[in-house]
């Protein structure tokens, strides 16, 4: 996905389009549990737990949000990139 929104970004940029990806962390979705098995549920519950921002331990769509809409308004200058809003997961 990095090497596609970099590239992307090089073909769009010079008709003034931003390619910029986003990560999010683990997700209590209904599609994210089905997909895992057991101890994989108990590894991402375990470790977003120790997330040091997060406040339910998984990443919640009111956590992204507020940054897709930046990206959308003000971001025009952040192109190329695959950034993470996942409230500190990567840290652990």
């Amino acid at each position: 996905m990095e090497h596609f929104t970099r590239a992307a970004a090089k073909e769009f940029g010079a008709r003034g389009i931003s390619v910029t990806a986003v990560g999010p962390g683990p997700m209590d979705t209904p599609f994210f549990y089905p997909a895992e098995g057991a101890d994989a549920v108990a590894y991402h519950k375990s470790a977003a737990a120790l997330s040091p921002s997060s406040k339910t331990g998984l990443t919640d769509i009111e956590d992204v949000v507020p940054f897709i809409r930046h990206l959308v308004t003000e971001g025009w200058w952040i192109t190329g990139q695959t950034l993470l809003i996942n409230g500190g997961y990567t840290t652990k």
